[in-house]
């Protein structure tokens, strides 16, 4: 990530990299390797939420702030794109990218996030070969936090990443706050960037799996207006018996319990950083409507019929 970050074509920046923990020397290999960039070392792994906000602490008084995790390999032009998507649309509280596979470079890891009242969020377009079908610049539901980019007012309005979460998710739930409080997300296809992909996870087995179904319960609980959880309900019981019976059939049951009651034990706590969103909410339900998919977003014959024959008659 670093030596793609000195190519690039954007002069103006500064790199404070968030040592997350480790103890393998990476602090000291980055002091002499790169001079230029800030170390800021944490004791002990804090998660994905709270590192980042670390970050975006210490880039205090900066106008904007890029998240890039080091597994990534940026063209040299990318932070130049992303900046000007804010500049000319000052609407847009973030921007993202397109992500592509570091080892198959014609093979979208994703165009910018989507969710869906079917409570599934994910990149759009991932495994999808690359032909130019997400190469128009446009607006979308959130940004991948990989890769993103943050102006610093819509981060002072909506709040820091939710260090409950530790990991999976907080970049979703973030710009599901921002939507609602009125904050855009710019798409930026000439902003491309190289995934390794799973070179910082995947280390625990099927942590990944109770992490993002924990925080997407969280995030339900704690975004979705009231009507949109009434109307909702039919579709958010169809990802719920999906889920269980895809854990049962892949063998992380265990896992998707555990995130079930560990989400329910925080639920109070979840419902007062509610009241504190939806006070902030300045859209509506069209809006809301318009950019929250209400098809069911995955491969599933069954649910697609239950979506396409009745849910969606209404």
């Amino acid at each position: 990530m670093l030596p793609s970050l000195r190519a690039q074509t954007y002069g103006d920046f500064r790199v404070v990299v968030v040592d997350n923990g480790s103890t393998d020397g990476s602090a000291d290999h980055l002091r002499a390797e790169y001079p230029e960039v800030e170390v800021l070392e944490l004791s002990t792994n804090v998660g994905f939420a709270a590192a980042v906000n670390h970050g975006i602490e210490a880039s205090a008084g900066v106008e904007h702030v890029a998240v890039v995790n080091n597994d990534l390999e940026l063209v040299p032009r990318w932070l130049e794109s992303m900046v000007a998507a804010l500049r000319d649309h000052p609407d847009a509280g973030s921007a993202t990218g397109k992500m592509l596979f570091h080892d198959r470079r014609d093979v979208i890891d994703g165009a910018g996030d989507f969710t869906s009242w079917y409570a599934v969020s994910a990149p759009r377009g991932r495994g999808e070969l690359d032909r130019g079908q997400y190469d128009v610049p446009e607006p979308v539901f959130s940004a991948c936090g990989g890769a993103a980019l943050y102006r610093r007012s819509a981060l002072d309005a909506v709040g820091p990443f939710d260090e409950d979460f530790f990991a999976y998710a907080e970049d979703v739930d973030w710009g599901f706050r921002a939507q609602l409080a009125g904050w855009t997300c710019r798409y930026v296809p000439e902003a491309v960037a190289f995934h390794m992909g799973g070179a910082t996870s995947g280390r625990v087995p099927n942590l990944s799996r109770y992490l993002f179904f924990r925080n997407t319960l969280s995030m339900v609980a704690k975004n979705w207006p009231a009507s949109a959880l009434v109307r909702n309900a039919p579709r958010l019981a169809l990802f719920l018996g999906k889920s269980f019976s895809s854990s049962i059939r892949g063998r992380w049951f265990r896992a998707m319990l555990r995130g079930a009651v560990d989400a329910f034990a925080g639920l109070p706590h979840t419902l007062r950083k509610r009241r504190a969103v939806q006070r902030s909410r300045r859209v509506g339900m069209g809006y809301l409507n318009g950019i929250v998919r209400a098809d069911y977003p995955l491969e599933s014959r069954i649910l697609a019929f239950i979506d396409g024959a009745i849910l969606n008659r209404d």
